[in-house]
């Protein structure tokens, strides 16, 4: 078996929670490749042993051969991770070391646990949608996708934008607000919630559209089907703008059209517990903490 492993820099009281997960890996003959600029980090950690040399930088340096990559630190983690992994379809395993954790799903204490059953083939496979963005002009030299949201935001602190959106060609509505968020079931426990857009569940084929500050108090989210081509035009005091594709900026200008659709292929997250999507989210929201519930 040949496994990736993906990261950033991971706290302390992490230390020892990962160096078991190495050790399993170890234990197991598994074939480890590391992110390099994690191998770095963690290879200057004296309490850490890593049992493997062997790294990985770029996107094209993963390759269909690897069984998973694992993804350590939070929900950020793995939408970066996502850009390596792209349309391979290599599972992701999510180990949580950050705060909510909506796709790392696999919390530090549990990785003992969580390892041993997917290495006995004993876990589920969750296909997640993703957003394709093209333009008339070129947008980005490299990955034009988003698996939690593509977003339209005013560049600085000044007026606000008007967004003219589009579906299947037909003209929906114009927003002026301080930005637009089209989201995917996934990225509607993200950003589009933070703006009031609804929560979603992953599999119910859908794309959501919320804006960021409306002018218009009856301008609302709106749900629509993900089979779905989206227009999408920007006009403002401002020639310059920002497009986000989940934590990835690029400068654009008013001067383009964009074209949002779904993806032609999905990534894959590793889900090891038995629990139903609302049971996930009574446990991340919190709901029902209240004692009068």
């Amino acid at each position: 078996m040949k496994i990736a492993i993906f990261g950033k820099k991971i706290k302390r009281d992490s230390f020892s929670h990962i160096q078991k997960l190495f050790d399993i890996l170890n234990t197991q003959n598994i074939d480890t490749y590391f992110y390099e600029p994690f191998y770095k980090c963690l290879n200057k950690k004296a309490s850490i042993k890593l049992y493997s040399k062997k790294t990985f930088k770029y996107h094209y340096d993963i390759n269909k051969s690897f069984n998973f990559l694992i993804s350590i630190g939070g929900d950020g983690t793995i939408l970066d991770a996502v850009t390596l992994i792209r349309n391979k379809n290599i599972p992701i395993i999510g180990i949580n070391t950050g705060r909510l954790g909506f796709l790392s799903n696999i919390s530090k204490t549990e990785i003992e646990d969580s390892i041993t059953k997917i290495l006995n083939n004993n876990y589920k496979i969750e296909e997640r949608t993703l957003l394709k963005i093209t333009s008339k002009s070129k947008i980005t030299n490299d990955f034009n996708f988003a698996l939690n949201e593509i977003s339209f935001i005013k560049k600085d602190s000044g007026s606000m934008i008007s967004i003219d959106v589009y579906i299947d060609d037909i003209f929906a509505n114009t927003y002026w607000a301080d930005g637009l968020i089209i989201s995917t079931p996934t990225g509607s426990t993200a950003y589009s919630l933070s703006v009031g857009g609804p929560i979603v569940i992953p599999n119910s084929k859908n794309i959501i559209i919320s804006p960021i500050a409306p002018h218009t108090l009856t301008v609302r989210p709106i749900v629509i089907q993900d089979s779905a081509k989206l227009k999408i035009k920007i006009s403002g005091r401002n020639k310059n703008y920002l497009l986000t594709l989940d934590s990835r900026s690029i400068k654009i200008t008013s001067s383009n059209e964009f074209y949002i659709t779904k993806a032609n292929f999905t990534i894959k997250i590793v889900n090891i517990s038995s629990d139903l999507y609302f049971s996930m989210l009574r446990n991340k929201l919190m709901w029902g903490v209240d004692k009068r519930n």
